[in-house]
C-alpha cells in the first residue's frame, strides 16, 4: 500500500484565531478519507493547505513524497484539486474547458486527447461534452469539476463538498463515481454529511474547532457503532442509583418513571446483572432492548465535550 500524503502537526491561525490546530493525518493509495465536520470545522482551511492554495503556519505536508513546501511543483503534480466552488469557465463548452485545463497541466496534444476522452467518459459527460457549460444542471458542473481534477492522472483526489446542492439523484451518481475513483487513486472527501461518508468512504476522521477529535476506518467506526445503549421498560420506578453501581454503565438517561436509556462501556456489556439488579428489586422488567449507536451519535458524543 503506498503512502501517498503524510500530514503532521498541522496549524493554520488566520490573526489570534486557529482555524486548524495540530492536526496528522495519512492517506493510502486506494482509499477514500472522509474528512467530517460542521461548517466552520475547518475542513475547507485543511484542503487548501493540502492543496497548495494556503500556506500553514505550522506542520509540514508531503504529496507522494514530495514536500509540498520545498517541492511544490512535483508535489501539486500529484494532486486533483475540487474547490467547494468548482472552477468553471461558464462561457466554455464542455470540451473547451477541459482542453484549456489539459493546456494548464502541460500535456501534450496526443495525450491531452486521451486524457479528455478518459475523463469524460469516467464522469458521464461524453453526451454534452459540445454543450456551454453554462447552459448545464449543477450536477454536470460538479461532474466537470471532477472531471479537471482526474484530467492529468494524479495519485491524490481531494473533493471540497461536492455533492452540496445537489438533488438526490445526482448526490447518488456523484457518491458512485467518488467510490470508483477510490479504487485507482487516494481521495479525500471533505464534508458534513454524515451519510455521505457511511456511503462513500473506506475511512473517516472527525474535525472539530480545527482540532481531529477521531480517525478510524469504516470497518472500525461500525465496530464502535455496536449496541451501547439498552432501553429499559419497568412495571415500578427504579432506583438509577442501584443501576449506575452495576460495573460497565456509563450513563442513565430517564425517559419516564419507567423507562431509562443506559449507556455502557464497548467492552462490558452488562445486560444480564442489570437484568438480575431489577428482578431482584421487584421493579418487575417489561423490557429490555439494544439501540444500535448510529454514526451521527458518535459525532455528538464527541463534539459535544468540543462546545463551540
Amino acid at each position: 500500500m503506498t503512502l501517498l500524503i503524510e500530514a503532521s502537526h498541522l496549524s493554520r491561525y488566520y490573526g489570534k484565531h486557529c482555524a486548524v490546530n495540530d492536526v496528522s493525518f495519512s492517506l493510502n493509495n486506494g482509499e477514500v478519507l472522509g474528512f467530517l465536520g460542521v461548517n466552520g470545522a475547518g475542513k475547507t482551511t485543511t484542503m487548501q493547505m493540502l492543496s497548495g492554495n494556503l500556506a500553514a503556519s505550522a506542520g509540514s505536508i508531503r504529496i507522494n513524497g514530495f514536500d509540498l513546501q520545498s517541492q511544490a511543483k512535483q508535489a501539486k503534480q500529484q494532486l486533483g484539486y475540487l474547490p467547494d466552488v468548482p472552477p468553471l469557465y461558464r462561457e466554455l463548452t464542455v470540451l473547451e474547458y477541459l482542453r484549456y485545463c489539459a493546456q494548464l497541466h502541460g500535456l501534450a496534444k496526443h495525450a491531452a486527447t486521451a486524457a479528455i476522452t478518459y475523463a469524460q467518459a469516467r464522469c458521464g459527460l461524453t453526451p454534452v461534452s459540445k454543450r456551454l457549460i453554462a447552459n448545464l444542471s449543477k450536477g454536470y458542473q460538479q461532474r466537470i469539476g471532477i472531471a479537471q481534477a482526474i484530467l492529468h492522472n494524479p495519485k491524490v483526489i481531494i473533493l471540497d463538498e461536492p455533492t452540496v446542492g445537489l438533488d438526490p439523484l445526482q448526490i447518488r451518481e456523484i457518491r458512485a463515481l467518488i467510490r470508483e475513483l477510490g479504487q485507482d487513486h487516494g481521495v479525500i472527501l471533505s464534508t458534513h454529511i454524515l451519510t455521505e461518508v457511511a456511503e462513500t468512504c473506506s475511512h473517516v476522521q472527525i474535525i472539530h474547532q480545527g482540532q481531529l477529535l477521531l480517525s478510524d476506518s469504516i470497518a472500525g467506526l461500525q465496530q464502535r457503532m455496536g449496541s451501547r445503549i439498552l432501553q429499559i421498560t419497568t412495571r415500578f420506578p427504579v432506583e438509577t442509583a442501584v443501576l449506575m453501581a452495576i460495573p460497565g454503565v456509563i450513563a442513565i438517561e430517564t425517559l419516564n418513571n419507567q423507562q431509562l436509556k443506559i449507556q455502557h462501556s464497548n467492552d462490558h456489556n452488562p445486560s444480564q446483572q442489570i437484568t438480575e439488579t431489577i428482578i431482584a428489586a421487584g421493579w418487575e422488567l417489561q423490557e429490555l432492548t439494544p439501540m444500535p449507536t448510529s454514526i451521527e451519535d458518535i459525532f455528538i458524543q464527541l463534539t459535544e465535550g468540543h462546545p463551540a
